[in-house]
């Protein structure tokens, strides 16, 4: 899962507000079909004992198509239903809809090409062709006037399936062949190819389960890969295969026998070394091999400790470290190529208080560090030749910057992506040694985007106890501030995972309509630090929400908008934050959309057989100890729902979501529908062809989109 970070330093005017150019708002009532009777769910009597304490759950039974039970067809059924009342209730807002899928198609440039990327001779890029949902993956040899190879064709591809999606390109070595996975049901779990890029044709090898993704070692004939459990669909073996052997004889080089942790494997940016990392929320530990002897055994790196986090890159005659090892916010260090173990690692940049190390990105002069300091990424560019250190000015003080696509690693020049929440993405070249930094490419929004037409701010809100939480937002310029504006917050706050104020080219069509934007950066993430994750989890979760409702309070008493206008979104663990603000303040919100979200978090968290379930115990607590079985209880949505008056609720998922398994919002959404004591709105929408992302493509997926804005529209009474 990537994490990538904004948050402006002080509260910031981008552009200034001209009240003479108010936004103005026609709202009208608007009007839904009446007499539409919403499905209801059969009950089946189940009783969840733990800890003395007994929890009835009447719809424990959803469970069965996943589980392939009797009642799996009744499922079906079921979710049909939902989805036809669904698209009935919603039925008036079709040409909304369509309105709102055009406008956003028409930002995406149809025939678009990305920055080529160089590596070990061959330039490489993907291009889309215009009507087409997605990607050519091409090559040029040498220089850019070369000869184009076109190395897959998806939209050929993907003829067939509702859903299809590549991972893990790798080329081999030799540039002559090219291992990819592919993913046709949305459950992440994918078939591995290699393709002749000489002939055209795919290799008779087969491998089915993996993660998606290949590790060549130097001899361009065994490659390494990650092996999946069919039941949790956790990756637990990393296998070693030899191409034109059949899947069957490769060889487990390692399996990982605790189940709180994810593995991958990996190839240092110098390839020479591969990497086997086992990681969980707390601990991790690294295996590493040259790429010249794919027949040795791994070595370890350092043993697994407790709450000690580490990551590796190889750089010379040393391996680089970044570590948590006595260092909250992360320290970088370096170790020699035969004295692995932590008590012969030394310091190059010490833990700092303010300063968060993300990682750190390894070349043969250079090590670039990404840091973050009261929530804004910076990069440190280190030079090995007399240890000269700068940053990279980026020449504003509202941004988000990353590093991305840098392969090579005898280079000096860095490539890095630039965004924010009124500047398209942006990718530039940076010359480490000279500080030259040049603009290949601004994302190009079709139909005349100007930036200069919207506001962006950063403000903080006082939480409950004290402290101070970051709020990016976004609005069209000329908006008065009276109360009267709808207003979309955002959030996430788990898995120390940033969530970024970058730039949304969907969002457009709500900003124009008169909408405020707001993203709550609260505790759960790590945004202001790693003490930022630290209070948002475990026993201080409660945190991540408070926190989230004490932003929306604040965006009210500042008048950006009201309760009757104020409308939350959140997806996956943001999801679980939906459920959870709908039982602690239902009457803050005119409507939430919650997306594939993660409500029943007791019954799934006492389920080791359920995907990603025994990984997160250090997220969320283990329900086996009664302490946290309890404090879980006290907030899980599906677990507090109650007889009273909830907002108006869209609630999103997918069939065959590996992450949130479809039965939990399909559970919440049913014991809503029983207990709430309102007439609002409550939908539930499947996608019964697809999992936890959504449908695949560039623009098939905007229907999604366009269903959940369509919903805040509506409920606005704004139909144009």
């Amino acid at each position: 899962m990537s994490r990538l970070s904004l948050l402006v330093l002080s509260a910031l005017m981008i552009v200034s507000c001209n009240t003479e150019n108010k936004v103005k708002l026609d709202r009208k009532v608007w009007q839904w079909p009446n007499g539409v009777a919403a499905p209801v769910c059969d009950t089946q009597h189940k009783v969840l004992t733990a800890h003395g304490d007994t929890r009835l759950d009447p719809y424990y039974w959803l469970n069965q198509y996943w589980l392939k039970g009797p009642d799996s067809s009744k499922v079906v059924d079921y979710l049909t239903k939902e989805n036809a009342y669904t698209d009935t209730m919603m039925s008036g807002t079709r040409a909304l809809r369509k309105k709102l899928y055009d406008e956003m198609r028409g930002r995406i440039k149809e025939k678009d090409e990305s920055v080529p990327v160089f590596r070990n001779g061959y330039h490489y890029y993907s291009r889309t062709v215009a009507g087409t949902d997605y990607y050519l993956y091409c090559r040029k040899k040498g220089t850019l006037e070369a000869k184009e190879e076109i190395l897959l064709d998806v939209n050929e591809m993907a003829k067939g399936h509702d859903y299809y999606a590549l991972s893990g390109f790798n080329i081999s070595p030799d540039n002559k062949l090219l291992a990819f996975g592919i993913d046709t049901v949305s459950r992440r779990q994918y078939v591995l190819r290699i393709k002749n890029l000489e002939t055209g044709q795919l290799l008779s090898d087969v491998i089915t389960n993996t993660s998606g993704s290949a590790v060549w070692a130097s001899d361009g004939k065994t490659f390494f890969y990650a092996a999946k459990n069919l039941v949790t669909l956790l990756s637990e073996k990393i296998k070693k295969h030899q191409l034109g052997a059949a899947e069957t004889a490769d060889a487990t080089v390692y399996t990982e026998t605790d189940p709180s942790n994810y593995i991958n494997v990996s190839k240092s940016r110098s390839g020479k070394y591969i990497f086997i990392n086992s990681e969980a929320t707390l601990s991790s530990e690294t295996r590493y091999l040259s790429a010249e002897t794919p027949e040795q055994p791994f070595k370890v790196f350092q043993p697994r400790t407790k709450n000690v986090l580490y990551t590796v890159e190889h750089q010379n005659e040393r391996f680089i470290v970044v570590t948590n090892k006595e260092a909250l916010n992360f320290r970088l260090m370096a170790a020699p190529l035969d004295k692995t173990s932590s008590e012969n690692w030394t310091e190059l940049l010490p833990n700092r208080k303010d300063v968060l190390l993300e990682g750190v990105d390894v070349f043969k002069d250079f090590w670039v560090a990404t840091e973050r300091k009261n929530g804004l990424i910076q990069l440190r560019i280190h030079k090995l030749e007399g240890d000269a250190e700068h940053y990279v000015d980026f020449g504003e003080p509202s941004y988000l910057a990353f590093t991305n696509s840098n392969p090579e690693y005898g280079t000096h020049q860095l490539r890095y992506n630039y965004t924010s929440l009124t500047t398209p993405n942006s990718v530039y070249q940076y010359d480490m040694d000279s500080k030259e930094k040049k603009l290949l490419k601004e994302q190009e929004i079709p139909g005349g985007y100007d930036k200069q037409a919207y506001v962006t701010e950063r403000l903080y809100a006082t939480a409950r106890d004290g402290t101070k939480v970051p709020v990016s937002l976004v609005y069209k310029k000329g908006l008065v501030k009276d109360g009267t504006a709808p207003c979309l917050l955002y959030g996430y706050g788990s898995y120390g995972s940033s969530t970024d104020a970058t730039f949304d080219a969907n969002m457009i069509s709500l900003l124009d309509r008169g909408f405020v934007y707001a993203i709550a950066h609260i505790r759960g993430g790590q945004e202001m630090g790693r003490q930022w994750y630290e209070d948002g989890k475990l026993l201080k979760k409660i945190n991540t929400f408070t926190d989230f409702i004490d932003c929306a309070e604040f965006l009210i008493t500042e008048k950006f908008t009201a309760k009757e206008h104020l409308y939350a979104n959140g997806g996956s663990a943001g999801g679980l934050l939906m459920g959870v603000i709908v039982n602690m303040r239902p009457d803050l919100w005119k409507g939430i959309v919650a997306d594939v979200p993660f409500v029943d978090v007791i019954t799934t968290m006492s389920d080791p057989t359920i995907p990603l379930t025994t990984n997160e115990y250090d997220e969320w607590g283990n329900p086996a100890g009664k302490e946290n079985y309890l404090y879980m209880k006290s907030y899980s949505p599906y677990d507090n729902v109650m007889a009273k008056a909830y907002p108006n609720i869209l609630v999103t998922t997918g069939l065959h979501d590996s992450q949130v398994q479809y039965f939990e919002p399909a559970k919440w959404v049913a014991r809503l529908r029983k207990l709430k004591t309102d007439k609002n709105l409550l939908f539930l929408k499947t996608n019964m062809e697809a999992g936890h992302g959504g449908r695949s493509g560039r623009f098939t997926s905007l229907e999604e989109t366009a269903l959940a804005f369509s919903f805040y529209l509506a409920l606005e009474g704004i139909g144009s």
